[in-house]
């Protein structure tokens, strides 16, 4: 048997995928379908949604969902979405993010920009994780979580509001795998350097620091985060963060901000 052939199981496996309008988490929702799983698109933007949904190989197996995670009242409505249309949801991606704006800075960001990327990194990684994972130990059934973190969950951005948000976020990912891996849940962070994608529009300078010698893109990250998310795959492998940088996190590249007058 070819150890790399059918990573999921699709008579089985159902995933749910946040952010999956564009960038990373659409690349993955994309590669998802694309194995035969049925998955359930979420996003904030019914536009991305449906280009989506319309250019992913298999878009019969995708299931849209638009609505907000910044308030507790949307990630339910999601899990109870989820629920409906899959039966059960045994693999699950959160992706989804605010846009970042480099003038967000320490002595600028205002109450509301800090409050809603804490809202959907955070809040709502914790509340959907804990919601499907309710549902997998009820079942006595594995499962398989991915949440996207950053570089900048260790190495200051200039950007307080995600950074701290995504630190946040990897420690979850290591209290989560604690706490459920006797269940047979397993949930890894998958850790993106400087990728070309999803609102994120980088100077293409940077690609001098990075030693594979260019910008990522989204699909650079769909590959790796199938294999994590498959329990064929990576069957013993939990509380992990798995790094696709290119090799960025080798070197130390952001200046501090300029505040201009406070």
């Amino acid at each position: 048997m070819n150890l790399f052939n059918a990573p999921f199981d699709p008579a089985q496996d159902a995933a749910l995928v946040t952010g999956a309008g564009n960038g990373i988490g659409r690349a993955i929702a994309q590669a998802l379908v694309g194995e035969g799983v049925r998955t359930v698109f979420a996003d904030v933007s019914e536009e991305r949604l449906a280009a989506a949904i319309r250019t992913a190989p298999r878009p019969e197996l995708a299931v849209p969902w638009i609505g907000d995670l910044a308030a507790r009242e949307g990630c339910d409505a999601l899990i109870a979405h989820a629920l409906s249309a899959l039966g059960q949801v045994t693999h699950f991606v959160h992706s989804a993010s605010p846009p970042r704006r480099e003038a967000d800075h320490t002595m600028a960001v205002d109450a509301d920009t800090w409050r809603r990327m804490h809202a959907v990194n955070l809040d709502a990684g914790f509340h959907l994780s804990r919601g499907l994972a309710r549902k997998l130990i009820a079942a006595k059934m594995p499962g398989s979580f991915l949440l996207l973190t950053s570089l900048h969950a260790g190495t200051p951005r200039n950007l307080p509001h995600y950074s701290t948000a995504k630190a946040g976020m990897a420690m979850l990912v290591k209290e989560l795998a604690k706490s459920w891996g006797r269940y047979g849940i397993r949930v890894n962070a998958l850790v993106p350097g400087a990728i070309a994608a999803g609102g994120f529009v980088a100077d293409p300078a940077l690609a001098s620091y990075i030693p594979l010698g260019r910008l990522g893109q989204a699909e650079d990250l769909a590959p790796m985060a199938l294999a994590v998310l498959s329990n064929k795959f990576s069957r013993y492998v939990t509380g992990a963060s798995i790094v696709v940088d290119g090799g960025l996190s080798l070197t130390n590249w952001f200046a501090p901000a300029e505040f201009g007058e406070i």
